[in-house]
């Protein structure tokens, strides 16, 4: 979706155990700069997060395929290819849509893996045990208790921050995601649903963005999906923020995050301004 008019909206793509409600802070940062902002939900989870609490089993079953094809369908229906920016597994979301062909720029910030990327630090696996431990999950919503969500998102705040966290965003996330895709999918044979063409030369630029004390999804696994897209003749990029967890984009100093992502976007959106060579 190539176009010479800097793009005008901006969209935001949720993680697990997330809803749009985690994007509050940088819908209001992003909307004070002009731009139009766009947080749209996994189907099933456009209710809140309180409802999504009381009765998980309206997502227990989604699919990353039918999520995928929902996203596309909000940012085939824009006047122009917009920003799109997805935290955690909403940037393995997010590189199936560049795959896709959609979006004039994106910034995937502590992201999940795509299919082939095969590190995993044994922080990464002691955060996502509580959905791999018991088989069962795989049919079932899956939440963190508030101490296991300390652990894997957000380390780096007082127990006391955590908590507060964990209250007000989190919800439980459809056990399949975890089991049938990222880790799981490397151990089976032909393409998975988080599978993409890391070759493809004519997709939108892409950013990575980890942070430093991230448990769950650390630099390790950011840098490494980057580096899957060195043959590609389209522009890829890393960028690491020290000492920030996986709630790195409502943490403080999350606006640091938000600017560097959007200025880092709008500077390569137009495709004159695209590198000839991959620079992860």
């Amino acid at each position: 979706m190539p176009s010479s008019t800097p793009p005008d909206t901006i969209v935001l793509v949720h993680g697990l155990w997330m809803t749009p409600r985690s994007w509050e802070g940088w819908v209001a940062h992003y909307r004070a700069k002009g731009f139009t902002v766009l947080t749209p939900a996994y189907p099933g989870f456009d209710i809140e997060v309180e409802a999504l609490r009381a009765n998980p089993d309206v997502i227990a079953r989604l699919t990353v395929p039918e999520t995928v094809d929902h996203l596309a369908g909000v940012i085939e229906g824009l006047d122009r290819p917009p920003i799109i920016i997805g935290h955690s597994f909403g940037g393995t979301l997010t590189q199936l849509l560049l795959a896709r062909g959609l979006g004039a720029a994106a910034v995937v910030v502590d992201s999940a893996p795509t299919e082939g990327v095969r590190v995993t630090p044994l922080s990464q696996v002691r955060s996502l045990f509580p959905a791999l431990k018991n088989p069962a999950n795989r049919h079932r919503a899956v939440g963190f208790t508030a101490e296991e969500f300390h652990y894997a998102f957000a380390n780096t705040l007082t127990r006391a921050e955590s908590d507060a966290v964990w209250e007000r965003y989190h919800i439980p996330a459809p056990g399949n995601w975890i089991w049938a895709y990222g880790l799981i999918a490397n151990l089976k044979p032909g393409h998975q649903e988080t599978w993409v063409d890391y070759d493809r030369d004519d997709r939108a630029p892409l950013l990575f963005i980890a942070g430093g004390a991230d448990h769950i999804m650390p630099p390790s696994v950011n840098k490494s999906n980057a580096q899957h897209y060195r043959k590609s003749a389209a522009l890829t990029e890393y960028f690491e923020f020290e000492g920030r967890s996986h709630w790195t984009c409502a943490e403080p100093g999350w606006e640091a995050v938000a600017d560097h992502a959007l200025d880092w976007a709008l500077a390569h959106a137009d495709p004159a301004s695209q590198a000839s060579e991959p620079t992860a």
